[in-house]
């Protein structure tokens, strides 16, 4: 079933078409690679989704309804959650309160109940609290939830990113190169978080460059170039395809 479909996706900056005239759709329950050379139109892609740009053409339809003339907070609440490529940790606070800062966009208590600490507010702190915690676990950074996001090693703030965007609790998640600047080892562990995250029925976009990952992870691959797809399939067939080879895999030496 059919849970995000981009139509006729067109936006230009300045006299340049970053997305021209797309069409995608991402199914429930799946991880769905996107990639492409630099340049591509695939981080485009992504504020598109997230309300962050607004497309000068075209529709993004999120559950069969409209939400590319909505603000980026009302569309958090939908449940489409996102990483962003750099880490935007509040590096001086902890781990913990990171993740409980990502909550935000979400609780329903308002800044004036929660000033007055009324019930609804303290119930809600609570919960924050609460799943703050079993996302730390879950995502292996428990054990360091004191520690000061800033102290953390580039690959566990990466980790961090990811977990801020869980605290939205999406039905949607878009992860904009997870992977980016990681060690093999870091890589593997994230590989296997991301997939854990879909195991609960969590469906993933993703835009990588580590073709390792992307082949290992994805259920289907779609292919930019110059804001255009060019090649859409099973990672066997995307792997195969000449014009994908030639515009961003390289081509063959003889």
């Amino acid at each position: 079933m059919t849970l995000l479909e981009i139509r006729e996706l067109t936006k230009y900056f300045g006299g340049l078409a970053a997305i021209n005239q797309l069409n995608l759709e991402v199914l429930e329950s799946e991880i769905l690679g996107l990639i492409g050379p630099n340049g591509a139109g695939k981080t485009t892609l992504f504020n598109i989704i997230s309300g962050f740009y607004q497309p000068d053409s075209g529709q993004v339809m999120f559950k069969s309804a409209e939400i590319n003339k909505l603000e980026p907070h009302e569309i958090a609440r939908l449940g489409i959650g996102r990483n962003f490529q750099t880490p935007t940790l509040f590096m001086w606070s902890t781990v913990f309160d990171n993740v409980c800062i990502g909550f935000h966009m979400t609780c329903k208590a308002g800044v004036l109940r929660e000033f007055l600490h009324t019930p609804l507010a303290c119930q809600e702190d609570q919960m924050v609290k609460q799943r703050a915690n079993e996302i730390l676990e879950f995502m292996g950074l428990g054990e360091l939830k004191n520690e000061l996001a800033g102290n953390l090693p580039h690959g566990l703030q990466r980790v961090l990113g990811v977990s801020i965007a869980l605290a939205s609790n999406p039905t949607l998640l878009l992860l904009d190169e997870p992977v980016t600047g990681m060690t093999s080892q870091e890589t593997l562990n994230m590989v296997g978080l991301i997939g854990q995250i879909r195991d609960k029925g969590i469906t993933i976009v993703l835009v990588e460059h580590d073709m390792k990952a992307v082949m290992s992870l994805c259920d289907r691959i779609a292919v930019l170039n110059f804001g255009q797809k060019i090649a859409e399939g099973l990672p066997a067939e995307i792997r195969q395809n000449k014009e994908v080879i030639e515009a961003y895999l390289g081509r063959e030496e003889a």
